[in-house]
């Protein structure tokens, strides 16, 4: 139980720092003692009501124009990931994707100490945009959604913001879907139950903290996650791979 409210409080205060990347950390740490099964729908379950809390306290910050069509392509990409998944081997897929993440978040930090603002490519944040759709609703990882958003926000508050009401919706057909599946079950809601308390710890520490660093730092801060989650995304495969 301890691995596990570690988990819980380390995860949260990254989401509340940066407004994601919890999933990885919380499966990075419990990962090599548990499976994934047991894992992702504690952590759906513990990630809902911290995206509820950031979108109320960034509410004058949210962007219909954004957060809107996002969703959609969230909830859209469940579909299409059911498609790929019958036409295309799911780790070459996920590869793939991890492989886009790493380019893309070099990119970004390279663009962060560049001189100037490059302008952005509305079909570069269009492909961006469709990809994070199809990578969310295949494996729920958010990490090219994070990097889109992060271009057409101006700030972390923007950033948390739209991001967050994105995964209130895909938290919710998740859960439904992970409840009707038999995934979630009475002893995940107890498991969660009892890391309630460390989630919430968590996340305040990271948004404390997130008021007291420098924007910029912030903001470098969640293109390295966005880099490290694409290198676990091909990790991932890797050793899928070595195993067979």
């Amino acid at each position: 139980m301890g691995l596990w409210i570690a988990a819980a409080v380390c995860a949260f205060f990254v989401k509340g720092l940066c407004g994601f990347a919890n999933t990885l950390v919380f499966t990075s740490i419990l990962g090599f003692g548990s499976d994934n099964v047991a894992i992702s729908p504690v952590e759906l379950v513990l990630g809902f009501p911290t995206n509820l809390i950031l979108v109320w306290r960034e509410r004058r910050n949210l962007q219909p124009k954004v957060f809107v069509p996002l969703t959609m392509l969230v909830l859209g990409g469940s579909a299409c990931g059911a498609f790929f998944l019958k036409s295309m081997d799911a780790q070459v897929l996920k590869a793939v994707f991890g492989v886009m993440v790493v380019l893309t978040g070099i990119e970004m930090l390279c663009r962060e100490y560049g001189k100037g603002r490059m302008k952005e490519s509305r079909i570069v944040l269009g492909i961006i945009g469709l990809a994070a759709g199809v990578l969310s609703g295949l494996f729920g990882v958010g990490a090219l959604l994070a990097a889109y958003i992060s271009r057409v926000t101006e700030n972390s508050r923007e950033f948390k913001a739209n991001f967050s009401a994105v995964f209130i919706a895909e938290n919710l057909f998740r859960m439904v879907l992970y409840g009707v599946l038999g995934i979630i079950t009475g002893d995940t809601l107890r498991q969660s139950m009892k890391l309630m308390p460390f989630m919430l710890l968590g996340l305040l520490g990271g948004m404390a903290g997130s008021r007291v660093l420098d924007e910029k730092v912030v903001k470098k801060l969640v293109i390295v996650l966005l880099i490290l989650s694409g290198c676990v995304m091909i990790g991932d495969v890797f050793m899928e791979v070595t195993r067979i």
